[in-house]
């Protein structure tokens, strides 16, 4: 649909990232150059914000403050885990929806998030052809996991190894100081792929990397781990072991549940944390040495201080594509990067949306060794490009400078 003239609404949705908020400078400051977008809002909490008509106007805040976005971790304009009904059972939020559309004359619709906001996207955007409404839809890609179908990797996701990488470096050096045994095991997030978890052996190409990995793509036997580490006891007095959160035995059991109550969202998705702490007992009953848990939990996803910077201009560039094929006239898309030469080059493209609905990509099981503890260089090669480039944080007081909206509601 070419030549809409009218507003533009952007929201953020599901977990946070520290390049989230790159994807929404883009947007923002891209929309300022296009004549054909009149209004430009922000949702609070994505979704929901809408339902409810709370949005922000972002032509009321200052062009400074927006390019600060670039380097200011976690959803800015508020996240959200809301999952709509299929039309068929449930049109309510649909019909909501177009109201408010209607109302503010919205005719862009950006939303960017994981698998589960794709989802949204595809939805909204299909119930607005049913009904002829003309509105572009265009899905703007983020998520530390890096399991979006249709691309070669996920805004967010480099940001995240990067920290993860670089933190079990730090680790490595600090639990190796003492000339008594440690056992060291760190829960990486990762509920279905293992993506960031494999990021820790990034800290390997420096020389301290872990000794054991363990992936959700790969069955998890309890007995062959406690084997694993005891082997590696025997030999070294020190152990540094990453596990998924998300790691499964053979039935397809969570191993967090072995160790605790397993909660849920709205999407369904168990609520995942304890399993480092729960083999960190069972290594210390079994083993009878010193052992440290250790739970990267949301310092993965915020931790902007050591993003890359390649991650934070992909993600920027990601939110300005979107923005430009809309205006172009394309719609019910995602932008998708396509990595184009073996040295590391990618171009920007759009595929149907519905294709990274509700879709996951997982570590190719080739990736991974035999043993299933441990990743092969081939996942180094993908991953090592994706952390590069100096982030170049601003500070102020030698402290972040984070964005500072102004955050006034549109009436």
């Amino acid at each position: 649909m070419k030549n809409l003239k009218g507003a533009c609404i952007f929201g953020q949705s599901g977990g946070p990232t520290s390049v989230i908020n790159a994807s929404a400078a883009g947007v923002f400051l891209e929309a300022l150059k296009q004549e054909n977008i009149t209004e430009i809002y922000g949702a609070e909490h994505g979704i929901r914000g809408i339902l409810e008509e709370k949005f922000f106007d972002i032509r009321k805040e200052d062009v400074h403050e927006l390019e600060l976005l670039k380097n200011t971790p976690s959803s800015e304009l508020g996240s959200v885990r809301y999952k709509l009904k299929d039309v068929s059972v449930d049109d309510t939020d649909y019909k909501r929806l177009l109201e408010v559309f209607k109302k503010y004359n919205i005719r862009y619709f950006f939303y960017n998030g994981g698998n589960d906001s794709m989802d949204t996207c595809n939805k909204i955007s299909k119930f607005l052809q049913s009904v002829k409404y003309e509105c572009n839809v265009i899905g703007v890609p983020k998520t530390i996991d890096n399991d979006l179908a249709t691309t070669d990797h996920c805004p967010g996701y480099g940001s995240a190894a990067r920290y993860v990488a670089t933190t079990c470096m730090e680790v490595y050096k600090d639990m190796s100081v003492y000339d008594t045994p440690l056992i060291c095991v760190i829960e990486v997030m990762g509920r279905n792929a293992g993506w960031l978890t494999a990021a820790s052996k990034l800290a390997s190409v420096g020389g301290f990397g872990p000794d054991l990995i363990y992936l959700p793509e790969k069955d998890f036997d309890i007995d062959k781990f406690l084997n694993d580490v005891k082997a590696l006891k025997e030999k070294k007095n020190h152990v540094m072991v990453c596990v998924s959160e998300g790691i499964h035995d053979k039935n397809g059991k969570l191993i967090a549940e072995s160790f605790n109550d397993v909660s849920h969202d709205s999407f369904g998705h168990a609520q995942l944390g304890g399993v480092a702490s729960g083999l960190g007992n069972l290594l210390k009953e079994k083993l009878g040495c010193k052992v440290r848990s250790i739970e990267f939990s949301l310092m993965q996803r915020c931790g902007a201080h050591v993003g890359s910077g390649r991650d934070i201009e992909e993600a920027f560039n990601a939110g300005s594509e979107a923005v430009k094929a809309a205006c172009r006239g394309e719609t019910d898309k995602m932008v998708c990067f396509k990595r184009t030469k073996e040295d590391y080059a990618i171009e920007y493209i759009l595929l149907d949306v519905a294709l990274a609905a509700n879709a996951e990509k997982k570590v190719p099981l080739e990736w991974i060794n035999e043993e299933g503890n441990d990743v092969k260089d081939e996942f180094v090669k993908y991953a090592l490009p994706l952390i590069q480039g100096d982030p170049k944080f601003p500070l102020e007081n030698n402290l972040p400078r984070f964005a500072r909206l102004k955050k006034v509601y549109v009436k």
